[in-house]
């Protein structure tokens, strides 16, 4: 039984469909007709056909070898490569101490000599 695919985000949509339109663009300027390419592609002509529409129920495998035909493969290797937010939120908890174990202890034991007005060293 086929599974339904869920309906992509309104922006993922758009996107989506700009690629898809992009990648035929790419095929007709390169003069590759539907049944060559979906020869080499070794997929239905429904099935590019779904894909230059940004179809989002197409496997991102089907995308990437439209890209390696087309020889636009490494343009996707820079997709979320550099991680700016990420970085900046892993350093961000780098900065973060949070005290660990027996010092933990220790640090609770002291404060509460201090609040009972007595030098940790006559805590018995």
């Amino acid at each position: 039984m086929k599974t339904k695919t869920p309906r992509p985000f309104p922006s993922v949509d758009r996107q989506l469909k700009a690629f898809g339109q992009r990648l035929r663009e790419a095929r007709l300027r390169r003069d590759i007709s539907t049944v060559l390419f979906c020869e080499r592609m070794n997929v239905s002509r429904d099935t590019l056909n779904r894909l230059e529409k940004g179809d989002a129920s197409i496997a991102i495998g089907t995308y990437l070898r439209a890209l390696r035909l087309l020889g636009m493969d490494k343009d996707f290797e820079s997709v979320a490569n550099n991680d700016e937010l990420g970085r900046k939120l892993q350093d961000a908890k780098l900065l973060v101490r949070t005290p660990r174990g027996r010092a933990d202890k220790i640090q609770r034991i002291g404060d509460d000599a201090i609040t009972q007005g007595k030098p940790f060293d006559e805590q018995s």
